[in-house]
């Protein structure tokens, strides 16, 4: 039998980093959807302060799963 891969899009956002932003993202997905085999980081943006501090951090990613 064939294995069937899906992938869907996933936005998140962390005060801490790029790499916090990515974990949470994946462990939400995680609450709903077994099997996740990786994620391609797809963007990446920053929100800052006036002063140009940043305050967060956000990416878009896409998270593959296998379906059985």
């Amino acid at each position: 039998m064939a294995t069937v891969t899906k992938v869907i899009e996933v936005s998140s956002a962390s005060k801490k980093g790029v790499e916090d932003a990515v974990q949470g993202g994946l462990k939400k997905v995680a609450k709903s959807v077994k099997n996740i085999k990786g994620a391609w980081v797809n963007d990446i943006k920053v929100i800052c302060n006036d002063d140009g501090s940043i305050t967060e951090w956000r990416v878009n990613m896409r998270v593959s799963f296998v379906v059985s």
